[in-house]
């Protein structure tokens, strides 16, 4: 069992180590593409992979039958796994910074480093003098110094963030350099444990180096393949494991061999689901990273309630800065001349530009990222991400204020047209009215001086209601006062000719309708329907309401007359002939459009109707009905 531990604890190593040097040496893989190499990561993956390549052939060729000297191996290893402490020392002292300050700092790393080149050196005499190698002098100095290092690399912490992790590292390192001091003390004793904490550990050890000073700039890349590796590996050798036990002998039989790839089989269906499980550790324990994905979501779906673009920045920023562990994200308006922003990798900050079609352009600014941060390729695609839905959401934002003031100007000048459009109208109707009635009196001066007097009384009282009727509506009651007063006119002209039936309820008297729409209709039936008959007749006028008020009801006003009629060729010409009809026409259109009508039933002989429907606007809540000739509510 120590021979499959050591043969797979070392080809592991080889794997992970070769992992993080070709991560440290890709452009793509630092924090910014710019970015020099870090000499204590490159130290810490060469170190570790020169051990594991030396340690492999020098530990289990001899075993596999391969009799060769591979004590020049060896002392490389060994030499090569006793720099490692060194290097997490440096990191310790470090810190943050990412440079050695005060005289203290730098000695202390020195004399690190100083252990272990003098230990190298006495590896490297054992093999000149063809000793024993490792040299156990140099594994005592080792375990010893760092042991008493320990202490100065303590105290010189204690004030930095992170203090207990920084002591972990430290005695992580002086374990592995401990535990490899046993396992030569114990080399032939064989026993798996003593291999374990002689040989691998130099993985945890690398693993530590990058908690403690790369928690997300590489940590994120190489822990996740580098524990999805290791828990494989374990999982096949634990059922390798498992498998010795049952069986009490060789793993040579077919069940056993069968058992054996049945276990590896469901080891690779479940892969993916360890994957997960281990980016979910990573980014959730280790890193404390968001879930992007929720984060993307939840800013799409506020961006959509924003309708301002500050509110909107605004927004985008007090989302990202807990998410980036950042100090200040914040946002700006780009000048309209180019260059100005600061972008390039000097700049403190990092500047995410949002992509918008029309200027003015905005930008985010991420700085002060708090305990280690840095932003990696997948912050940056979630940068991206929520750059291009703040982006969309503006050009909508512009496009939908564009799209609003466009059809404010439109519905301005609409409303401007129209209501020159019924002045002009209503400047028509009523010298054409006024005409009228002035011919009307005439009349009557010269056939019953008499009654002209009253007439002109009702004309002053007719005139000051038509030209004082306020806005561009009136009321049915006020229409129908109108239409009795004209009415009254028309009787002095015509005496017993003329007789008049009003039939309109008071439950729609506050109805609100344009004026002057009943007086040209009851005109015309005087003028053209009754007048010319020698014995008159009678003009009605008709109102009411089709369904419910305020559930889009429709006022019918009918104004009928039992004159000589006409036929269709005669009306259609006295239409395009006259004034009062066409103006009532287009101020209906003008006023509701397609939802009001004026139709005409007409007959010679018969006479002529004609019926408006315009929508019921204005009901009051207090309806009025007439019971016993009394109104009430």
């Amino acid at each position: 069992m120590s021979e499959l531990l050591n043969l797979i604890g070392l080809s592991t190593g080889v794997v992970l180590y070769a992992m993080l040097l070709a991560m440290v040496l890709r452009r793509d893989h630092r924090p910014a593409p710019n970015d020099g190499l870090d000499p204590l990561l490159l130290a810490t993956a060469v170190l570790g992979l020169v051990w594991n390549m030396c340690a492999l052939p020098a530990y289990e060729f001899p075993k596999l039958g391969v009799h060769r000297d591979f004590t020049v191996l060896t002392a490389i290893g060994v030499s090569a796994l006793g720099f490692l402490p060194a290097v997490v020392v440096q990191s310790v002292l470090r810190g943050e910074h990412d440079r050695l300050s005060g005289r203290s700092r730098r000695t202390v790393a020195l004399t690190a480093y100083g252990i272990s080149g003098a230990a190298a050196l006495l590896h490297a005499r054992a093999e000149w003098l063809a000793i024993a190698v490792p040299s156990p002098v140099a594994m005592r100095l080792l375990t010893y110094a760092y042991i008493i290092l320990a202490l100065p690399v303590a105290l010189i912490t204690r004030g930095q963030a992170g203090e207990r992790r920084a002591l972990w590292v430290a005695a992580l390192s002086i374990f592995a350099v401990s535990a490899l001091h046993l396992s030569q003390a114990h080399q032939g004793d064989g026993s798996w444990p003593i291999e374990l904490l002689g040989h691998h550990a130099s993985v945890p050890l690398a693993l530590a180096i990058l908690y403690q000073d790369y928690p997300f700039a590489l940590a994120d890349l190489f822990l996740k393949r580098a524990l999805t590796l290791l828990v494989l590996i374990t999982a096949a050798f634990l059922s390798v494991t498992a498998l010795h036990v049952s069986s009490a002998g060789p793993l040579g039989g077919a069940r056993e061999v069968g058992s054996l790839v049945v276990l590896w089989v469901a080891t690779a269906v479940l892969y993916p689901q360890l994957r997960r499980a281990i980016a979910w550790f990573v980014d959730g324990v280790v890193l404390e990273r968001p879930d992007y994905a929720r984060l993307i979501a939840q800013v799409r779906r506020h961006a959509r309630a924003e309708q301002d673009t500050a509110s909107l920045l605004g927004m985008v920023c007090e989302e990202l800065a807990p998410a980036l562990s950042a100090r200040s994200v914040t946002w700006m308006e780009l000048p309209e001349e180019p260059g100005t922003a600061e972008t390039g990798p000097q700049s403190p900050s990092t500047v995410v530009e949002i992509p918008v079609t029309e200027t003015p352009q905005y930008v985010l600014k991420i700085a002060d990222l708090t305990a280690g941060r840095r932003l990696l390729s997948d912050d940056h695609q979630a940068l991206q991400a929520i750059a291009s839905i703040v982006g969309r959401r503006i050009d909508a934002i512009r496009l939908a204020r564009e799209r609003y003031a466009r059809q404010l100007r439109e519905h301005e000048m609409s409303k401007l047209a129209t209501e020159a459009e019924l002045r002009a109208l209503r400047s028509q109707i009523n010298p054409h009215f006024l005409f009228n009635a002035l011919t009307t009196i005439g009349y009557l001066i010269q056939t019953a001086p008499d009654r002209a007097l009253d007439t002109l009384l009702r004309l002053t009282a007719l005139l000051r209601g038509v030209l004082g009727s306020e806005g561009e509506f009136t009321t049915v009651g006020r229409e129908v006062a109108l239409i009795e007063s004209y009415l009254e006119i028309e009787r002095a002209r015509f005496d017993e000719r003329l007789s008049v039936r009003i039939d309109i309820p008071a439950t729609i008297h506050n109805l609100r309708i344009p004026p002057l729409l009943l007086q040209p209709l009851v005109e015309n039936a005087v003028k053209h329907g009754i007048a010319p008959r020698r014995e008159g007749g009678e003009v009605s006028v008709v109102a009411r309401l089709d369904g419910t008020p305020g559930t889009g009801s429709l006022l019918i006003l009918t104004v009928r007359d039992s004159g000589i009629g006409a036929t269709e060729s005669e009306l259609r010409r006295g239409r395009a002939a006259g004034v009062g009809l066409s103006n009532v026409e287009r101020r209906l259109a003008a006023h509701y459009g397609d939802a009001a009508s004026l139709s005409f039933t007409t007959a010679p002989g018969v006479g002529t109707a004609v019926e408006m429907r315009l929508p019921a606007e204005g009901m009051s809540t207090r309806v009025l009905a007439i019971v016993g000739g009394r109104q009430v509510s």
